[in-house]
């Protein structure tokens, strides 16, 4: 059955946007998928396994972004924002900006063409972890596969070899940004989460000691494409870690940064120690936590890992790490809630679980937000599905929530934009 009409908008091209978009765009909808990013797949394309299965996230993505591809019926725009948003359902007004590639897509370009160039570029894709040229692919498996210049980053005398090296008219510096104005029936908001920022936790020693680390890092470490090509390390000096502290709700379960549960950290982390075990052959993992939680079937993910030999865990929030002189080792202080006494402990490696904050929650101005006021939670999460006539929210911009909630929610966000387009006709 087709649905003839007038496009869907769907803000945002992660797991959720992506999923709503293809499932539109199968029933028979057109759809316009906006993404600030160069690059769709959100953060989960960041990942290094799904939990529980333990699978690359790049097979889920390759099946997602092959049938974006194939879809005419979608129309992509990637480093685009909507800065404008005016009518009611049936007849929304959108304005898009995008900004330019600089790379006009005349000439073949591979990574050997910046290789002159200077990297100056902080890898946003390894969260800042390592540097890049100005001129890069966002990561191996990009959709779309384009270069990107990065203008801001990109000196005079980079961008004069850069014009040398690529292919005539292949680079296009004076690029500037375009606005587009379309139409719309329906919209679906799925702009997403950032987590946490860990410097706010000056306790827990994140920014002041260097291995002190995140668990989205983590992510970055582990993979293969990531910034120690899998291995990982320290980033005081580039040891492997054999002794690692993973603490839980850092910032989460807190008054004074995130009071609600951000629902997968703890699976997150148990999936870490497992990559910190099979990467790093006898290294030690202990686990600081208030409570376990793995939902339904997911408690098995855990028992798997209590009674191994090398890893522990300790009930107990920590209040405070600091680092050791010269070793540049952190010592961990809390309260052992079980056995009643303080500890002190010693480790090379400490990794925060930081919770998840809905890109809608306050941010610098343009940052994954919408043009137009939404009803939001005392948290800033989208409150319910529904946030107006016309406009619906999916993935964890509504809650925290693991990839298969994430995908189960995006469907039905999808489903409830066809039905308004439906009942409009």
């Amino acid at each position: 059955m087709s649905a003839e009409g007038k496009p869907i908008l769907v803000i945002g091209g992660g797991i959720a946007g992506m999923t709503a978009a293809v499932e539109a765009a199968e029933y028979g909808c057109r759809v316009v998928l906006v993404e600030k990013e160069a690059y769709l797949g959100g953060r989960v394309l960041r990942t290094h396994r799904y939990f529980p299965k333990m699978c690359p996230p790049a097979c889920g993505f390759e099946v997602n972004s092959r049938r974006v591809r194939e879809n005419p019926r979608i129309a992509v725009h990637t480093l685009s924002t909507v800065k404008a948003i005016s009518g009611r359902a049936g007849a929304f007004r959108v304005r898009i900006r995008r900004r330019p590639r600089f790379v006009t897509g005349d000439g073949y370009l591979d990574a050997t063409m910046a290789a002159g160039l200077t990297a100056t570029r902080a890898d946003e894709f390894n969260l800042g972890m390592n540097r890049i040229a100005p001129l890069y692919l966002p990561h191996p498996m990009a959709f779309p596969a384009a270069f990107v210049v990065d203008r801001e980053s990109l000196s005079d005398a980079d961008g004069a070899k850069l014009l040398q090296h690529c292919p005539p008219g292949a680079i296009d510096l004076d690029m500037a940004e375009e606005d587009l104005e379309i139409e719309v029936g329906a919209i679906v908001v799925a702009t997403g989460w950032r987590p946490y920022d860990a410097s706010r936790l000056d306790h827990l020693g994140y920014g002041r000691c260097p291995n002190v680390v995140t668990n989205v890092m983590v992510e970055r470490l582990a993979a293969r494409d990531g910034p120690t090509g899998g291995e990982i390390v320290r980033p005081s000096d580039g040891a492997k870690a054999r002794h690692v502290a993973f603490v839980q709700c850092a910032g989460s379960r807190d008054e004074n940064h995130l009071p609600y549960c951000s629902a997968v950290c703890c699976m997150g982390s148990l999936k870490q120690v497992r990559y910190l075990r099979d990467k790093n052959e006898g290294a030690r993992a202990t686990v600081f936590y208030i409570d376990i939680r793995t939902v339904g079937r997911h408690e098995d993910f855990y028992h798997e890992l209590v009674g191994i030999d090398g890893v522990s865990f300790v009930k107990g929030k920590v209040a405070r790490i600091d680092e050791i002189p010269v070793s540049r080792n952190l010592r961990v202080h809390l309260e052992d809630t079980l056995a009643g006494t303080a500890r002190h402990d010693e480790f090379d490696l400490v990794v925060l679980a930081t919770g998840i904050v809905p890109n809608t929650a306050e941010l610098p101005t343009g940052d994954g937000q919408v043009p137009f006021p939404l009803p939001r939670d005392g948290y800033g999460f989208l409150a319910g599905g529904t946030l107006g006539d016309g406009i619906f929210a999916a993935g964890c911009v509504k809650r925290p929530s693991d990839v298969s909630r994430v995908t189960k929610d995006a469907t039905a966000a999808a489903l409830k934009a066809v039905q308004c387009l439906n009942g409009r006709r």
